[in-house]
């Protein structure tokens, strides 16, 4: 029985061996998890389907307007091709000069007519065959002036030809944000390496390269199409601007100077803060402007072949090289129309005179160079050829002032239009009014070379507009950088042109505004000197006095001043100049501190950390005068202590209590209780205690006075508050002004009224 029993009861456990599945329960939950997801792929893929219809209609739409457009400018040019047809049968399309010659010729035609009117009333008692042979010399004397004319409207075209091929070289501004390869492309241009001359890396001032023609012919021959290409343009002087956010006025500067421009974008980083800022900069001045798409060598698995076209590059690259480019570049022309502009690659471009073309490049493979060259020259040949005729007028801008060994000090200049030539008198800014002297010798780089770095230059006697020079002459140690240069022809003009100049300086001057406290700053130049001011106001940093030019005596005699008022700002921040011997030691004697550093970023690190060094010392020496303000209601239930010393639970309403603040009792005449020497919250001691907080303080006597007490001298209906003087009000001003919150600037403004302070 017991074997029997047992096989019986082993019976009922066989079928938990083997399970039949899940419940319904569990099913009914999985097929509800399968029909939500079945419901989100529906809807996903309806909304696709929406997306695509959306991009659909907008790239219509985007078409349509880009066809009416362009119907629009065809119409427009339909028009003017009439008219110009007209005027040219009429006789009436004429170039400058022809315009010259026909008013020359028509001013000798108005002689012969008064001369012979003259004659005709001196002679009127003659016979009328010398009358008849005085109108006929007359009539042949205009008969020929006609033929002059006709001669030269026939031979119009050919004119305009030879204007149009009289064009100087273009001035190319190089821009971007800091690090994105402005100097670098230029470097690959010269084959040189400029920016390991550079302070720190970054372009600190406008440099200028001259391109010649047959460099641009050298770097074009990759260019599909090349061999069809007329060249019209000498050559190019391409100014590197700074790309840093402290070198804006710079960079102003040099946007203003070009006639096209470079904006340098990372492929990788898309538009930048400094990007943004130089497309602004371009959109005020209405500078046109091709973008280097560059660092394309950055893309997964590129391929380098700098000798062939860019487009030919990129369509041998993998497929996946060339997706990503294709998804990168397309984000950078997003981030062009959130700018409001149209851009398009190059060689996909609709419009080039709506769209901003980009060229895809490497300025370390060099791939896209030929073709950022080619775009820049066809654009100066086509767009821009009427800007860039040759005008003998005088256009020219101090770049910057260097001393050169064997030369004396030399100023920089970006020659835009007109001549230079040795022994003219050339009036510039100087620091102490205006420059007036004569040109020593006109200096050059070699071709591919930059102006700001030494080289062996090539002297000139004239020199032809658009060109970088260096110009030496005397007194030029003065002179003023960012400002323009004047050639006085007669001697007259010299008085003139000062005046114009030290206008132009006060100018641009007149627009820093200086404050009653504050550093003194100088800079080498005027462009340096803004970036510098720029660079203090963001960083909190007041300026009090500026100049241009070396720190001399009078430099430090003006911020000796501040020694009265704020000695913290006793200082001088000279930003790449020299001091002289006599102004050094003459600082060292009045206590007056001078920074010397060639980088805005480490003048500003040596200021700051005096400036802290300075206030932890001031602080430490005035810990004791800082009284900052607080308001107290006591809490009667814990006085725990009624006199000398007062100890009691109080609870802060305003303000900030910390150890060694003195109490007094407004509505008790003012009467002080001592000074807290020391505050508990939570049964743990603090240093002090905020509003809100309830706290427990121990106030002592001050020696001189007699101790106050509890219910006698003032009781729980008053409140108590912290004694603050005109002394304790300047000290916490400056040197605890951070430990202050605006609640308790406000709370001493309002004790100030209380204790009748002024």
């Amino acid at each position: 029985m017991s074997t029997n029993d047992a096989k019986k009861k082993k019976k009922p456990t066989a079928p938990a061996k083997t399970k039949k599945g899940p419940g319904k329960n569990a099913i009914a939950a999985l097929k509800e998890v399968l029909q939500q997801q079945k419901e989100e792929e529906e809807k996903l893929r309806r909304e696709e389907e929406e997306e695509e219809k959306r991009l659909e209609e907008l790239e219509r739409q985007k078409e349509e307007k880009e066809r009416l457009e362009q119907e629009k400018k065809e119409q427009k040019r339909l028009k003017e091709r009439e008219k110009r047809e007209k005027l040219k049968a009429e006789g009436k399309l004429l170039t400058p000069k022809q315009k010259a010659d026909r008013a020359r010729a028509q001013l000798l035609l108005d002689t012969f007519k008064a001369q012979s009117e003259a004659l005709q009333a001196q002679r009127n008692i003659e016979l009328s065959e010398k009358s008849n042979e005085t109108n006929e010399s007359t009539e042949n004397n205009a008969d020929i002036i006609k033929k002059v004319e006709n001669i030269k409207i026939e031979n119009g075209e050919q004119t305009n030809v030879e204007e149009e091929s009289n064009l100087r070289a273009a001035v190319v501004c190089v821009l971007g944000h800091v690090d994105t390869g402005k100097t670098k492309i230029l470097d690959k241009l010269r084959r040189t390496n400029v920016q390991d001359g550079e302070a720190g890396g970054i372009t600190q001032q406008i440099g200028a390269t001259n391109v010649p023609l047959h460099a641009i012919k050298e770097q074009t021959k990759v260019v599909n199409g090349y061999t069809s290409r007329k060249f019209l343009v000498p050559g190019l002087l391409i100014i590197d601007t700074p790309g840093h956010e402290s070198f804006s006025n710079l960079r102003n500067r040099g946007s203003s100077l070009c006639d096209i421009a470079i904006l340098v974008v990372d492929i990788m980083h898309g538009l930048e803060p400094q990007t943004i800022e130089s497309i602004n900069i371009l959109k005020t001045k209405k500078t046109p402007f091709i973008v280097a798409l560059n660092k394309i060598d950055r893309l997964y698995d590129w391929q380098t072949n700098p000798r062939k076209d860019v487009r030919d590059i990129l369509t041998s690259q993998h497929i996946n090289t060339q997706n990503e480019f294709k998804t990168r570049s397309q984000s950078v022309i997003l981030q062009f129309a959130e700018q409001g502009l149209n851009a398009a690659l190059f060689y996909e471009n609709p419009d080039p005179k709506s769209y901003v073309s980009l060229v895809p490049t490497s300025a370390i493979t060099g791939e896209g160079m030929g073709n950022l060259l080619d775009l820049i020259v066809e654009n100066c040949q086509t767009h821009l050829y009427k800007r860039l005729i040759f005008n003998s007028e005088l256009q020219a801008t101090v770049l910057e002032v260097k001393a050169i060994t064997g030369l004396g000090t030399t100023i920089d200049t970006i020659l835009v239009n007109g001549y230079l030539r040795e022994g003219d008198t050339i009036v510039v800014a100087g620091t102490d009014g205006p420059v007036v002297t004569q040109i020593r010798s006109l200096l050059m780089p070699q071709p591919l070379k930059e102006l700001r770095v030494k080289n062996a230059y090539v002297e000139y006697k004239e020199i032809k507009a658009a060109q970088g020079v260096k110009i030496a002459a005397k007194d030029l140690e003065k002179a003023i950088a960012g400002l323009n240069i004047y050639v006085a022809h007669k001697a007259e003009e010299i008085d003139n042109l000062k005046d114009v100049v030290a206008r132009e300086l006060k100018s641009a001057l007149s627009t820093i505004k200086l404050q009653d406290r504050g550093v003194y700053v100088q800079a080498s130049t005027l462009g340096s000197l803004e970036a510098l001011l720029d660079f203090l106001r963001t960083s909190n940093i007041p300026y009090s006095n500026i100049r241009i030019g070396p720190v001399v005596k009078k430099d430090v005699m003006k911020a000796s001043i501040m020694l009265e008022h704020s000695p913290i700002y006793a200082t001088i921040l000279a930003f790449d100049v020299k001091i002289e011997k006599d102004a050094q030691e003459l600082a060292d004697t009045l206590n007056v501190k001078i920074f010397q550093a060639d980088i805005i970023y480490h003048l500003f690190d040596k200021f700051t950390a005096y400036q802290d060094d300075l206030k932890k010392k001031n602080r430490d020496q005035y810990k004791s005068v800082a009284v900052f303000p607080c308001k107290l209601k006591i809490l009667p239930q814990f006085i725990f202590n009624s006199r000398d010393p007062i100890v009691m639970g109080v609870i802060v309403e305003a303000g900030i209590v910390k150890e060694g603040t003195p109490i007094c009792v407004p509505t008790k005449e003012f009467v002080d209780l001592g000074i807290v020497t020391s505050i508990e919250s939570n049964h743990k001691a603090v240093e002090s205690a905020r509003k809100g907080q309830e706290i427990c303080i121990k106030i002592e006597p001050l020696p001189s006075e007699a101790p106050k007490m509890y219910g006698r001298h003032f009781d729980e209906k008053d409140i108590l508050v912290s004694k603050i003087t005109r002394q304790s009000i300047d000290v916490c001003k400056d040197y605890f002004r951070d430990d202050l919150l605006k609640t308790d600037w406000q709370l001493m403004v309002e004790l100030k009224k209380l204790f009748e302070i002024l």
